[in-house]
């Protein structure tokens, strides 16, 4: 599983001209991909990790603060751009194996009482954002 998380200070998602998802203070917003054979496990460490990673104002976490979280679901992230000119997207997991863990990642964070806006999943989405810093990380949990 591998997660972008970007400090900002609003972030929203769209889905045919209508947002479906926001923020509108200092929070996360959190690109996810799934990798075939993510499991369980990999949804519990990234899940950690975007709620406790100290890299809010005076580095604390989403926790700590009870900042907000705009995550989307994004297969890209596992693009495979080595060889040619097209990415392949092999690595990604199929959308049927992908969307349970997307959605457990996101019941993780509210588990933790944090509030989590998200995108629609599968969906052509335009994404928002107003990256603080900019501040961007990578956080990456392998099977």
């Amino acid at each position: 599983m591998r997660a972008v998380i970007q400090r900002v200070t609003s972030a929203s998602v769209s889905v045919d001209g209508q947002v479906v998802g926001a923020i509108d203070c200092p929070g996360l917003m959190v690109l996810l991909g799934v990798k075939r054979g993510d499991s369980a496990e990999q949804v519990a460490t990234v899940a950690r990790k975007i709620a406790e990673l100290r890299i809010l104002g005076d580095e604390q976490s989403a926790s700590e603060l009870g900042a907000p979280i705009l995550l989307v679901s994004q297969f890209t992230l596992y693009g495979d751009t080595r060889k040619g000119r097209r990415p392949s997207w092999v690595n990604a997991a199929p959308g049927d194996e992908a969307q349970p863990l997307v959605d457990a990642v996101v019941a993780d964070l509210r588990g933790r009482g944090l509030e989590v806006a998200t995108g629609e999943f599968g969906a052509m989405m335009e994404v928002s954002l107003v990256n603080d810093g900019p501040f961007t990380v990578l956080v990456e949990s392998e099977a």
